[in-house]
């Protein structure tokens, strides 16, 4: 599975309805599930961004698929990160010669 790291604001609306957000959260998580991935973490932030989250997909369609899909919803925005492992990461830096 890929690591894919998300940075989530709320829109005008999505904010107007932040009652509503746990609830749209379980939606997403049980959506990302259905494809194949899930949540390994969730974190409400304050700065530059309204939430991080840490997400497993079997590959970057499925992750596209539902960053659009969240989207659609026009409740947040977000910016998707692929992220590497200290593993990967050294091997990508060791390939360097």
């Amino acid at each position: 599975m890929t690591t894919y790291i998300l940075l989530i604001n709320w829109t005008e609306q999505g904010i107007k309805a932040v009652r509503e957000s746990p609830k749209r959260l379980d939606a997403v998580r049980k959506e990302l599930a259905d494809m194949g991935g899930e949540f390994r973490e969730f974190y409400l932030t304050m700065g530059k961004y309204d939430m991080v989250a840490v997400c497993e997909a079997p590959d970057d369609a499925v992750m596209a698929r539902l960053a659009l899909r969240v989207g659609m919803g026009g409740n947040v925005r977000t910016q998707t990160m692929k992220a590497f492992s200290e593993k990967a990461y050294r091997e990508i830096i060791n390939s360097l010669g």
